[in-house]
């Protein structure tokens, strides 16, 4: 062991390649796998038995002392990421999916035949090796392999500082390079599936079941955005993709499920930004015999017990702020805080003509259709939304702008719903679930009537869903979370890209 066996570093990389443009060392590699076919190798394997992993090792032999050998055999894999050549030495490191693990590959070991072969392996190649575990005199914790062999073939090289890649159209596009680039990549998505989980037992420990409802509808409804639309071929007829669940999973609680609750996808045909992809996450859910308060108290202890349970505690720093996700959340209401911020009433207090000329005072822009709702929710958005640090419930939307939610007692212009901000985002909306099927019908007509006149987002007339109301649905309340937001705040990611997997892109050029 008298080579240097420090472990080599991501940017080590073979002679050769290294200074090759793209083009030429794919060309490079691809003379490679043609020399190992006709020598009768197979350059993609079916299978390897791997016996141990990467932190199971570390965490197993971390008290070795330098050149301390187990006597113990082991068979790992994983991406070769670094490369060392020493004369009849080489160090290897392979990453597997619970980190990294030095391979020391010795020549009076591995015989001639096999040490060139491994000389010949390319960063990104898939690597088996058995061998000992042992930690090198100069303290790398290793295996010290008797067979090295090639389970998988690389025939791109990874970019140039692949290590360090930061360009996001790339990261974005190529998520799977991008993963194996930036290992904190892969701790994001790791964490945006334990919250999934978490949100799944908690719901689960509080008595709801997880249900199952179309993604196809022939009516888009439960929320105010434009659809996708698509054909079936063999019904001769148009669907929708969804864009809300929320019609379907309150069908269930007339059918006489009593808490329901959809991780879903939904799709709407709008804008992208670093808040919106037309596909996204959403966790749903309706209980009955509850109401906004009891929504208030769910979505609390739901992503404060989400935020303990996967961080470990509900304090959160998001580009620069702190916040503390502990409940309770102060509630504040619509028309209080757009008055605060415009410094005079915004309420229903006041003529569509006053409140479409404090828009303009505004810079808002006003359709000739939109009543006063309308109007207070679009100064809201302009005048107090992106400046709330929250959490904080924000209550009593108006009428207009919430179809499904009960009217507040006592207001008729209002509704017992809130959004819940964090750092001007809307993460959660909830409502008392709106049971009259005569008020349903009125709203419908009302949405109609808008889809009519040109607004693309207003709901369709769905006849089906009515006649469900009229069996009687039960008092409820109901929640929407957009988990795509929630994983953004819990891991620090500016953009709803950073969280998606595969976030939709404008088409490569060509």
């Amino acid at each position: 062991m008298g080579a240097d066996d420090r472990a080599p570093h991501a940017g080590d990389i073979e002679q050769g390649e290294a200074q090759a443009s793209h083009e030429d060392a794919a060309s490079v590699r691809r003379t490679k796998l043609d020399a190992l076919r006709a020598s009768g190798a197979e350059p993609y394997v079916s299978r390897f038995e791997v016996t141990d992993r990467a932190a199971g090792l570390a965490e197993g032999y971390g008290a070795l002392e330098p050149g301390e050998e187990t006597g113990r055999t082991v068979s790992v894999a994983g991406r070769l990421v670094a490369k060392r050549d020493q004369g009849k030495a080489a160090f290897l490191v392979i990453r597997d999916a619970t980190g990294d693990l030095q391979l020391f590959c010795r020549q009076n070991v591995l015989g001639e035949d096999a040490f060139a072969a491994v000389r010949e392996l390319d960063l990104g190649d898939w690597v088996g090796a058995t061998g000992e575990v042992l930690r090198t005199r100069r303290g790398e914790l290793s295996v010290a392999p008797v067979e090295v062999t090639l389970l998988s073939k690389s025939l791109r090289p990874l970019p140039e500082k692949y290590h360090g890649l930061t360009d996001t159209e790339t990261r974005y596009r190529q998520r799977y390079v991008d993963l194996i680039a930036n290992p904190e990549v892969r701790q994001v998505f790791e964490t945006r599936f334990r919250v999934i989980s978490a949100i799944r037992r908690f719901m689960d420990g509080r008595g709801f079941l997880e249900v199952e409802t179309p993604m196809l509808h022939p009516i888009p409804g439960g929320a105010t955005a434009r659809p996708f639309v698509t054909h079936h071929n063999a019904l001769d007829i148009e669907l929708y993709l969804r864009i809300a669940p929320e019609l379907y999973l309150k069908r269930l609680l007339v059918g006489g499920f009593e808490r329901v609750y959809e991780v879903n996808r939904n799709f709407r045909n709008e804008g992208m930004s670093p808040r919106h992809n037309p596909e996204f996450t959403m966790l749903e859910a309706y209980q009955a015999y509850t109401d906004l308060e009891g929504m208030m108290e769910l979505t609390e202890s739901l992503i404060s017990s989400i935020a303990e349970e996967v961080l470990g505690t509900t304090v959160v720093e998001y580009q620069g702020t702190a916040l503390d996700l502990a409940a309770p959340w102060p509630r504040r209401t619509m028309i209080e805080l757009t008055s605060e911020a415009a410094g005079e009433d915004v309420s229903f207090a006041r003529s569509r003509e006053e409140l479409a000329a404090l828009c303009a005072r505004h810079a808002v822009p006003v359709e000739d259709g939109w009543g006063r709702g309308k109007l207070i929710t679009e100064l809201f958005e302009k005048l107090v939304e992106h400046a709330l640090t929250g959490p904080v419930f924000v209550t009593d939307y108006p009428l207009e702008t919430s179809p499904l939610a009960r009217k507040k007692p006592g207001e008729p212009e209002l509704t017992e719903r809130f959004e819940l901000i964090v750092l001007g985002r809307e993460i959660a909306n909830a409502f008392s679930e709106l049971i009259d099927p005569v008020d349903q019908r009125e709203r419908f007509a009302a949405q109609a009537e808008a889809k009519s006149i040109g607004d693309d987002e207003a709901m369709g007339f769905d006849e089906d869903y009515l006649r469900a109301l009229e069996y009687g649905m039960p008092p409820a309340g109901g929640l929407g979370i957009g988990i795509d937001r929630l994983v953004m705040l819990l891991t620090d990611s500016a953009s709803i890209r950073d969280v998606l997997l595969f976030p939709q892109m404008r088409p490569e050029s060509t």
